[in-house]
């Protein structure tokens, strides 16, 4: 009583007093402290996503071969070009009106040069040619019996490409239409790399980041096996590989979260979610190495 008469304070207003100065004191530590866990965080949590992405990709660090699409065919010797030419070049003719593709048969000595935007019609092409001349029998009616042989074996192998890329990386559910679209990359190279072995190995990769991250696997893991899909039929649709695929993915009824993935994974739209990060950062690391 005392006191409160020379403080002119009751004990609660003191007790007010006192407990603001405390609650600032501490605001101030805590401040700092906060400031201290924030940059500790940081720096670990650098580490942290270096430690996850050098493991992933050590574990698919498999011998990686730069490769081309086939435009070549090589011939047992130069009087073959005379038989490939045909009468008055009716062979040539025939197989370039079959196939849709510029053969070249002057230019260098040895080999034919198949000329294609679609990677399909050339390999088409290659095809019939090696089996034109295995068989020995070159004229018109047989050119297009051959060539429409080489077609349905192409297009099994485009089929079986895609399927076993699925299989491989682990994902089921995929449209057909975009399992066909997968398979034909199996015959597109960008920058030395082939696009089907790319895409599997990215999505290998990118599946591990997800697990780590906690970030959904099928939807990773399948954004990615089929980002480069639109690349299949950038010869015949205008735009942006990325764009297309991601346009052939809605179409299908694709997941929305796998549709913007496929769209996001260059600079011209905002990765928005943790899968759509995840294939952009493997697209990097796997065109890098």
């Amino acid at each position: 009583e005392e006191l409160e008469k020379i403080a002119s304070l009751t004990q609660s207003e003191a007790r007010d007093i006192i407990l603001t100065q405390t609650e600032e004191h501490l605001s101030k530590e805590i401040a700092t402290r906060i400031r201290d866990a924030e940059l500790e965080i940081k720096e670990r949590s650098d580490k942290v996503a270096k430690d996850i992405l050098v493991q992933a990709m050590q574990r698919m660090a498999g011998d990686f071969v730069a490769e081309q699409t086939n435009s070549t065919v090589h011939l047992p010797d130069d009087g073959m070009k005379g038989r490939i030419i045909g009468k008055e070049g009716r062979n040539i003719q025939a197989l370039q009106r079959e196939t849709g593709v510029d053969i070249l048969v002057d230019d260098t000595p040895g080999m034919v040069i198949l000329s294609s935007f679609d990677p399909i019609r050339r390999q088409v092409a290659r095809l019939s040619l090696e089996m034109l001349m295995k068989d020995g029998r070159i004229h018109p009616a047989r050119i297009e019996e051959v060539v429409a042989k080489a077609k349905k074996q192409i297009d099994k192998e485009v089929k079986q490409a895609g399927e076993d890329a699925a299989r491989e990386v682990g994902v089921v559910g995929i449209p057909k239409e975009m399992l066909r679209m997968l398979g034909e990359l199996k015959f597109r190279t960008s920058y030395g790399q082939n696009v089907l072995k790319h895409s599997t190995e990215m999505a290998q990769i990118a599946g591990m980041i997800a697990e780590e991250i906690g970030a959904d696997v099928r939807v990773t893991k399948i954004a990615t096996l089929l980002h480069d899909v639109g690349k299949a039929v950038t010869h015949k649709i205008e735009g942006k590989h990325h764009h297309i695929g991601a346009e052939f993915a809605r179409k299908y009824g694709m997941d929305e979260r796998i549709v913007h993935a496929i769209e996001a994974h260059h600079d011209d739209i905002e990765a928005t979610t943790p899968e759509a990060i995840i294939v952009r950062v493997c697209d990097a690391a796997s065109a890098a190495r």
